[in-house]
Parts: structure tokens; sequence; C-alpha cells
């Protein structure tokens, strides 16, 4: 992504927020053994709101997810070095996220339109100029959006990636964050100490 140093600055401020939001939730998933994304949000929600009122609703839903979808891989992939099955009744680990960590964005924080790309931030929405196919953009409009990632380059910049799900009958891939192999995320640290 192609932005000005203050929209940079301020996708870095998200990304800083967005990890402490995650922060904020994982020892209450090491706590409860729960990270189902639903239960989550009932659990947590309203506290976080409380905490992080900059964050906004959707964005803190987000977290959430973002949260969940981690613990999963962590806790439940049989690869994992921390699935339930090898911890049996040991305290979980704590999960911590970096500053850099993913975002995750929806259809509220984030829309393609026209050649403009519109997300949400902690400044208020930010615009970029993108050069999609005509097809590129129908996807956004008539295909089922379940992912939106902003990630860290090496380069200290930022990517975007849409991960659209596939028509009936066509086989799903995995998401290229690790979670189909069960490696831990290098966004992610474990803490084993109890």
């Amino acid at each position: 992504m192609n932005g000005s140093p203050a929209q940079l600055d301020s996708l870095r401020a998200l990304q800083e927020a967005f990890g402490q939001v995650c922060n904020t939730l994982a020892p209450l998933v090491q706590a409860t053994r729960c990270w189902n994304r639903v239960t989550l949000h009932h659990l947590a929600y309203k506290k976080l709101r409380e905490k992080f009122p900059a964050m906004g609703s959707q964005m803190v839903c987000n977290a959430i997810y973002s949260v969940s979808r981690t613990s999963r891989l962590v806790y439940q992939h049989p690869d994992s070095p921390f699935n339930l099955n090898r911890l049996g009744e040991k305290a979980l680990p704590l999960l911590r996220f970096t500053d850099s960590c993913p975002v995750y964005f929806d259809r509220h924080t984030l829309s393609v339109r026209d050649g403009q790309l519109s997300m949400y931030t902690l400044d208020g929405r930010i615009r970029f100029h993108l050069a999609l196919r005509p097809q590129d953009e129908a996807s956004f409009h008539e295909e089922k959006l379940r992912e939106i990632v902003l990630s860290r380059t090496a380069a200290n910049g930022f990517e975007l990636s849409f991960l659209f799900s596939k028509p009936l009958g066509e086989k799903e891939t995995p998401s290229s964050e690790g979670l189909d192999t069960g490696e831990i995320p290098e966004y992610v640290t474990i803490d084993e100490t109890p």
C-alpha cells in the first residue's frame, strides 16, 4: 500500500491498538479455556469497548475474531506443540500479540468502490487509490469476502490481502497464515509461565 506518511502512521497506530485489544482478551481465553468467537464476544465485548473506546465497535469485534482464530490454531491444530490433547489439564499458555500483528477488517471497516479503498483507522477513514481490473472490483460486490487482513511488510510498509469464499462445489484452500501447517505465527509469542 502506497500512502502518505500520515496515512502510514495511522495504520501503525491502528495496528498497535489492535494488538493491545488482542492482548487484553488473551488472558480471558487462557483463564476460561474458551476461544469460541461468539462466546468470547458475549464474555468480553462490553469491557473491551469500555477500555478501548477509540477502537470502534466493529474493530473490537474483529480483534475478538483474531484472538479466536489464533487460539484455535495454537490450542487445536494437531501439529501445534500447545494442542489441548498434549496439554491435558495443564494451564493454557498465554498468547501475546506483537504490535505488528495483522489487523482484520470486514465490510463495515473497509470498502472498495470506484477504484477507491476506504478503511477505518483511529483517526477516521483514510482512502487509497487502487488500480483494480473491473473483474477484481466486481469480486468485492459479487463474492463472499471471508477475510481482509492488513499486515506489515519486511520494509515496514503495509499490504492488504483479501480471501474470498469459493463458489459452491469448489474446494476451499487454507489461508496463508500457517493454519494449514500448525506453525505458530511470528506475530504471536507463547508465555508458558503459570
